[in-house]
């Protein structure tokens, strides 16, 4: 027998003890049925962009994962779900900053640092002001200008309260020096976008999409700033906040993909080596980027932990600073 042949044969002979060893265990291989993902928000929005192509590019690379949304207090109800769901890699979160960063410094139901297990961060977003075109306002400036000279006229939607959007939005409200802008809090993206649309709100803080670029291109909505330090390459024309003469206002939203704290380390790495050959497909790739979001791809659960301990040490003064409450 060649050296190579010998190889081969060795592995194999490996493998299928390391099987056979398993089961007399009583380890069964995952996953055995369908999987959950939880997406905290209604149809329609940012993570249901996201969560949804990665689902059914897990069915060749993991197995069946099927969608349910449970939207609600900013996204804290479907983490709370994830957060007390059964550590068998079987109910995964796809979470954002709003999960985790609110709570974080308001004491939500769930600890965002214990009580998950990281997977994988998959992608960054921007958030976007945008007005109605009745809104006498092509700029920032022009809009905080507006705020100050007709106090509590103005009112924004957001994805919820101790959303992204509400966290940016209070933000951008404490920066700008104008407090008197109502927050008007959703379950979703989709509710949202309409009530823009048909007047019923003015003004919204929300995560760039490229649904958002379409409605700003037909001149159904009007975007005056993005919070990411650089513009977006699926939408150049769209000035920074920092270019438009607000530089505090840096914010980068992030998706990612978190099981409940304690579940099986193989069962994380199996799904995070699915994850990482997902987005090294080229034309999955594509579509992210196309949809306006900047894909992660290296990330796993060490980098993934990290991540979210960076990003809550970095926001939790700002969140109690503006006396942002989970509800």
């Amino acid at each position: 027998m060649e050296r190579r042949d010998a190889l081969t044969f060795g592995l194999a002979f490996i493998a299928a003890g390391a099987q056979i060893f398993g089961r007399a265990l009583g380890q069964s291989p995952y996953p055995e049925r369908p999987v959950k993902l939880i997406i905290p928000f209604a149809p329609g929005g940012l993570t249901d962009l996201v969560g949804r192509p990665w689902a059914d590019k897990m069915k060749a690379l993991l197995g069946t994962v099927f969608v349910e949304h449970q939207p609600g207090a900013g996204g804290a109800i479907g983490a709370t779900a994830v957060a007390r769901a059964a550590a068998d890699g079987y109910t995964l979160l796809l979470g954002s900053a709003s999960q985790f960063l609110i709570p974080a410094a308001a004491r939500g139901q769930y600890d965002p640092i214990k009580d998950f297990a990281p997977i994988s961060i998959l992608v960054g977003a921007a958030l976007v002001v945008a007005v109605h075109p009745a809104v006498p306002a092509s700029s920032l400036q022009q809009l905080i200008d507006y705020a100050k000279a007709h106090p509590g006229k103005l009112s924004y939607g957001s994805g919820g309260i101790g959303s992204t959007g509400h966290l940016a939005g209070e933000l951008l409200k404490s920066l700008a020096g104008t407090p008197d802008i109502v927050h008007v809090p959703y379950k979703g993206a989709g509710q949202m976008i309409t009530d823009l649309i048909s007047g019923q709100v003015p003004m919204l803080v929300i995560n760039f999409s490229g649904q958002v670029r379409d409605l700003h291109q037909a001149g159904k909505l009007r975007m005056l700033a993005v919070t990411t330090p650089n513009r977006i390459k699926i939408a150049p024309e769209v000035p920074t906040a920092a270019e438009a003469g607000l530089p505090g206002w840096v914010f980068e939203n992030f998706t990612g993909l978190f099981a409940p704290a304690g579940t099986p380390k193989p069962i994380v790495d199996q799904i995070a080596q699915a994850t990482r050959t997902a987005m090294a497909d080229d034309e999955f790739r594509q579509t992210l980027i196309a949809l306006g979001f900047e894909p992660y791809l290296a990330s796993g659960p060490d980098m993934a932990r990290r991540f979210i301990e960076e990003q809550v040490g970095r926001w939790a003064p700002v969140v109690k600073s503006l006396g942002l409450k989970a509800e």
